[in-house]
C-alpha cells in the first residue's frame, strides 16, 4: 500500500550570482541562481545542481512530498519558479522562517536560530558566496550552500522532535514553541509533471 511509504522530504537552499542592489529590485525572481543544494530523504544524501543540471533537479522536486527551507516561500520557491516550467507552489512547502514568525511575531535569521538551537551557525554568508561565484570558486559556493542545507535540516529535525527551536535575544537563550503536528502529513500534490516521467 502506498500509504505506508515514508514522506519524501527535500530540504533545500539556493545561492544567487547577484544581489538585490545589482538588479534594482526586491523581487527574488529578478535574481539569478548560481547553485541549488538539497538533502533528499529518499537516498539520505546531499546533492548540488548548477543551472545546466536543473532537469535532474526538477525530477526530484516533482517527486517530493514536502519542500523544506528557511525563508523558502518568500525567496527560494519564487526564484526557482522563474526557471521551472511548471509551478512549484503546488508541492507542500514548509518554510521554517514562516513557522517561527507565526509563533514569535517577527522574523529572525537562520544563523541566530542555528547557534542557539544547534550550537553552530552558518559557515559564511550569501554575499561572500556571490563573491566566490564571481571569482570562479564554484566548489566553495556549493560547500557553503550544502552547509546551509545541513543546518536547516537539523533545525527542522530538532523542531519536529521537541516542538520548539531556540534563539538568543540580548544574550539570553529563549525558546520558540512551534506547532509541528501537521509537518509530517502528506498532502495530495497537484504538481504538473513537466518532464514526461
Amino acid at each position: 500500500m502506498c500509504y505506508n511509504l515514508p514522506m519524501r522530504k527535500i530540504v533545500f537552499d539556493i545561492e544567487t550570482s547577484n544581489q538585490f542592489s545589482d538588479v534594482n529590485s526586491s523581487d527574488p525572481a529578478a535574481l539569478d541562481i548560481s547553485v541549488v543544494c538539497l538533502h533528499d530523504s529518499k537516498d539520505n544524501k546531499y546533492h548540488s545542481f548548477l543551472q545546466e543540471d536543473f532537469p535532474k533537479l526538477w525530477k526530484i522536486l516533482e517527486e517530493a512530498d514536502v519542500l523544506i527551507g528557511f525563508n523558502s516561500d518568500h525567496f527560494d520557491i519564487p526564484l526557482l519558479n522563474k526557471y521551472y516550467p511548471g509551478d512549484l507552489t503546488h508541492i507542500k512547502s514548509l518554510d521554517l522562517l514562516k513557522e517561527i514568525h507565526k509563533s514569535l511575531g517577527r522574523r529572525i535569521k537562520l544563523d541566530i536560530v542555528a547557534e542557539a538551537t544547534l550550537g553552530e551557525g552558518k559557515s559564511s554568508n550569501g554575499l561572500k558566496a556571490i563573491q566566490w561565484w564571481h571569482d570562479g570558486e564554484v566548489q566553495k559556493v556549493i560547500d557553503y550552500c550544502i552547509q546551509d542545507v545541513k543546518v536547516t535540516k537539523e533545525i527542522y529535525e530538532y523542531a519536529l522532535k521537541n516542538g520548539k527551536v531556540k534563539y538568543k535575544d540580548l544574550g539570553k537563550t529563549k525558546e520558540i514553541a512551534l506547532d509541528t503536528s501537521k509537518w509530517d502529513e502528506k498532502e495530495s500534490s497537484a504538481v504538473t509533471r513537466t518532464l514526461g516521467f
